[in-house]
């Protein structure tokens, strides 16, 4: 029979990533009662950044105090762009269409990250698709899956859903059901722009995916390279926030609520959440920690239907379950790509006098090695941040 510490050591994995989408989860609750109550998202995303730093900076100066090599300005350069694209870019926007739309529906969006890396990573030269290969055809199967549950979910609204009643709203508790009703056209405006500035926010992330693959390979330090990025990104924030807001009451957090909206991402979701995504990756691999996304929209989508009273349509419902879809498509395109990578990579490692190597087999190309190992941090990083 086994042990309890056995038995805890083969669901750890398991367990810890579920935490870090039920944490996740609760971050993007908390930020949509903080945009409800009128806190200014772009002061959240400083705050956010900088107690992320805060947390960061002292775990890299430990962990590498050794090993760290020197930081040249290519790298520099490459980590402000990280924490352009990364942090104080792609954070604004989020929190920006998350303003305009709901939380389920960011939560959707976010699941079109790897389709949206994937297209960009092949426009920049950085992966092919071969339609000949299985892998091949399985990526572009599920890129076209996961834009066309995303076109379902913005043009088709379908019959309401009625799962259970609820009579808990935590947005406007009191307020008149007459003064939520806006016209028609304000409506569609408000959701045309909400779609694009959510688009634009997953552009960016999977720009950064692709960008801190180049950082990686020339700066290989994951607690130093993740401080770098979130000081660029809080310095990035500062000067956008100072340019764009101009209410200094806004800088005060003034009740609980937003003390946590500040503090509770940039701890437990930009600090904790990231150093346990990043032992699950190495204890089951990368696929492994991407597979758990789903996850957290479920969750999301029960805790704004019953606290944040969002209403659930046919056509949202069915959009997301096809972008899900779409997502362990290409997941699975992309696992089996990257394991024969790593097959041909043992090969090519095999000692000469091992009789299972056949020598007529070529080296595969430093291209080939590369494009694993670019391949493998995008995957790490797709579930890292929120």
């Amino acid at each position: 029979m086994k042990s309890i510490s056995s038995i805890w050591q083969g669901v750890k994995p398991e367990v810890l990533m579920v935490f870090v989408q039920l944490a996740t989860a609760a971050m993007n609750i908390i930020c949509k009662l903080a945009i409800n109550d009128g806190m200014s998202m772009r002061v959240a995303t400083v705050y956010r950044l900088i107690c992320a730093a805060a947390f960061n900076i002292p775990i890299a100066l430990f962990f590498d105090r050794k090993n760290r090599a020197k930081i040249t300005w290519s790298v520099l350069s490459k980590a402000f762009l990280c924490g352009l694209f990364g942090g104080s870019l792609y954070l604004n926007l989020y929190l920006e269409a998350l303003a305009l739309t709901s939380a389920t529906f960011m939560l959707v969006i976010f699941n079109l990250i790897p389709a949206i890396t994937f297209i960009m990573a092949v426009c920049f030269g950085m992966d092919k698709f071969n339609l000949r290969l299985a892998e091949g055809k399985a990526k572009v199967i599920g890129t076209i899956m996961g834009m066309s549950g995303a076109m379902l979910m913005i043009f088709f609204k379908g019959a309401e859903i009625h799962i259970w009643s609820s009579n808990i709203n935590l947005l406007n508790p009191h307020q008149n059901p007459n003064e939520l009703m806006a016209s028609h056209h304000v409506e569609i405006r408000k959701k045309i722009l909400g779609v694009s500035i959510a688009l634009a926010s997953s552009c960016s992330f999977s720009m950064w995916l692709i960008i801190q693959a180049k950082l990686h390979k020339e700066f290989p330090y994951h607690h130093s390279s993740a401080a770098l990025m979130v000081s660029m990104g809080a310095i990035q924030a500062i000067v956008i926030s100072l340019c764009f807001e101009r209410d200094w009451n806004q800088w005060k957090l003034g009740n609980k609520l937003r003390i946590l909206t500040v503090i509770y991402p940039g701890i437990v979701v930009s600090g904790l959440a990231v150093i346990i995504v990043a032992w699950c990756i190495r204890a089951r691999g990368p696929l492994f920690a991407s597979s758990f996304n789903p996850l957290q929209l479920l969750l999301v989508v029960i805790a704004a239907y019953l606290m944040l009273d969002e209403k659930l349509y046919l056509g949202s419902m069915l959009g997301a379950i096809v972008i899900v879809c779409g997502l362990y498509t290409v997941l699975w395109g992309q696992g089996r790509e990257m394991k024969n990578k790593m097959k041909m990579l043992e090969t090519a490692r095999m000692p000469e006098n091992d009789e299972a190597v056949v020598v007529s087999m070529p080296l595969p190309s430093e291209r080939v090695i590369q494009t694993y190992e670019s391949s493998a941090i995008t995957k790490e990083n797709v579930v890292n941040d929120q």
